[in-house]
């Protein structure tokens, strides 16, 4: 209301400055000056409730009265620099000292300073003044500037997600400039020339406490505010309940059992009772901590209860009840394929440790390496070992952050078995002539090996007979030669065909002699 009374008296002001006008703007600062005092005894109530919150329960309240106190002494140097500036406006326009014998002194316009002085303003229509101060020596644009700073100020108290409250304090300390006319509405005008240039005195002086109200009010929104944030820093609960967490429920034998106990959403200014197995146990930061024994496999179980004072004074119990499994260490070790490692290939590995992770286990070897792949691991022997008396693997666990040995075993090393010839998937025996006369050549076959190993036939030697002589055709691959295809088909029935001299080379770049195969022709 006090807001529309002044923006009506500025229009009048535009038309005359009559004595009249002066006169509203007397009576509307006069009213502003009763309304700062208001709300000024208004926020001393906020603040002493934040003393007598602080005196109740420091440790929750000291953060939020460092903020009020800030905001406090914040606005008090805001408010006083306004008021400096109007001494210096009413000093600049000119003053007199108050003659209080005089009959008249009712009827004048007074002021009083900062330091709490009363004078008489002589000239409340001067509008020279007021303007050569504020607007060609720029008092008004730091008086602007202090706005922004006290504005930016209480922007810092206020939690980003308030949006209200921001809203609300940049609509009542606003600064920036009124919005351009059309062309032809006039000159563009800033927020210095809009509310200083060309007022009379006595009308700058009521927009001055019209300021200083608005920084009263914007002071008691932030304070209400941060008197608020006292419970909503605390923790609210409608539901309490005990909980125990521990490092594990599964430990091995011999290892710590731990476990912290504390009661969900408490108010960490007070500390809960908190009992296990029957016995009160030492509270800290709201938690306890429960040490079991571990010296012997099994299940056990502890409980214990959580007393709690309510903000009523009611002591409230919370029981609660945990178990755990203590287990020998123990550790399952197989190859994927079979039980021996083969020299010179990826042997995949397998590694159970019962309940503890598979990324706290670590796989070592004797004569060799050990890489994971994935949860897999891959061993590569380095030497054959077919006694098993030089190749071991150890799985080692990390256990509540130390480092243990759980298991070794024993290995044997062997080297990749040799193929076996074959021609038309056989190894010997009776084969039809028409048959063998289409073959290609010679396969080196792994029988009965899961691996994905290969060996390729690189050369061999076939014989036949005819007439009573033995002949010999050699090839340096694993295909039969055209001289080799030309006896085939000249070769008599029941005749033998005889293939030796077989060498093959592995996937892994050895070179195996096979043993010969032969077969009878039908």
């Amino acid at each position: 209301m006090i807001n529309l009374m002044y923006i009506v008296l500025t229009a009048m002001l535009a038309l005359n400055v009559a004595a009249e006008v002066l006169e509203a703007f007397r009576v509307v600062d006069s009213s502003l000056l009763q309304t700062l005092e208001a709300v000024d005894m208004q926020n001393k109530q906020i603040y002493s409730a934040f003393e007598q919150a602080y005196i109740e329960n420091p440790t929750k309240v000291q953060e939020w009265k460092d903020k009020s106190d800030q905001l406090r002494n914040r606005s008090e140097e805001m408010i006083n620099y306004v008021g400096a500036l109007k001494d210096e406006v009413v000093a600049y326009s000119g003053e007199k000292p108050v003659d209080e014998d005089n009959p008249m002194y009712e009827e004048g316009y007074y002021h009083t300073k900062v330091d709490g002085t009363v004078v008489e303003v002589a000239k409340k229509d001067d509008m020279n003044g007021p303007s050569e101060l504020l607007i060609t020596q720029k008092r008004a644009n730091d008086l602007k500037n202090a706005i922004i700073e006290y504005r930016e100020f209480l922007s810092s108290l206020v939690n980003e997600d308030d949006s209200e409250l921001r809203e609300l304090i940049m609509n009542e300390l606003k600064t920036s400039d009124p919005e351009k006319g059309s062309k032809g509405e006039g000159n563009y005008k800033t927020w210095e020339s809009e509310h200083f240039e060309d007022k009379p005195l006595i009308a700058v002086m009521t927009l001055l406490s019209k300021i200083q109200i608005d920084v009263k009010n914007s002071e008691a929104s932030v304070a209400k505010y941060l008197y608020a944030e006292i419970d909503e820093g605390s923790f609210k609960f409608n539901r309490l309940g005990a909980r125990v967490i521990a490092n594990s429920n599964v430990v091995l034998m011999g290892d710590e059992y731990k476990a912290e106990v504390f009661l969900a959403a408490e108010d960490t200014t007070q500390q809960p009772v908190i009992m296990i197995n029957g016995n009160e146990v030492e509270v800290k930061d709201g938690k306890a901590t429960y040490i079991g024994n571990t010296s012997q496999a099994g299940k056990f179980t502890w409980s214990g209860l959580i007393k709690y004072k309510t903000p009523g004074g009611i002591i409230k119990s919370y029981p609660f009840e945990q178990e755990y499994q203590v287990s020998e260490p123990t550790v399952t070790m197989s190859a994927t394929k079979m039980n021996v490692f083969y020299k010179g290939l990826d042997n995949p590995f397998d590694v159970g440790g019962g309940a503890i992770p598979n990324e706290d286990l670590e796989v070592q070897m004797t004569n060799g390496r050990v890489t994971k792949r994935g949860d897999a691991y891959i061993v590569v022997p380095t030497d054959l070992d077919e006694m098993g008396r030089n190749t071991k693997v150890s799985v080692y666990a990390t256990i509540n952050g130390s480092r243990r040995l759980i298991g070794t075993t024993e290995w044997r090393v062997k080297r990749v078995p040799d193929p076996v010839a074959q021609i038309n998937g056989q190894s010997g025996g009776d084969i039809r002539k028409e048959t063998l006369q289409i073959q290609d050549g010679v396969l080196a076959v792994l029988e009965d090996f899961d691996f994905e190993f290969g060996y390729k036939v690189t050369q061999f030697t076939m014989e036949t007979t005819s007439g009573g002589y033995t002949n010999r055709y050699p090839s340096n691959s694993n295909r039969f030669t055209a001289e080799q295809k030309n006896a085939l088909r000249n070769v008599n029935i029941n005749s033998i065909v005889y293939i030796g001299d077989i060498k093959a080379l592995g996937d892994d770049g050895t070179t195996r002699d096979l043993d010969p195969i032969s077969f009878k022709v039908k």
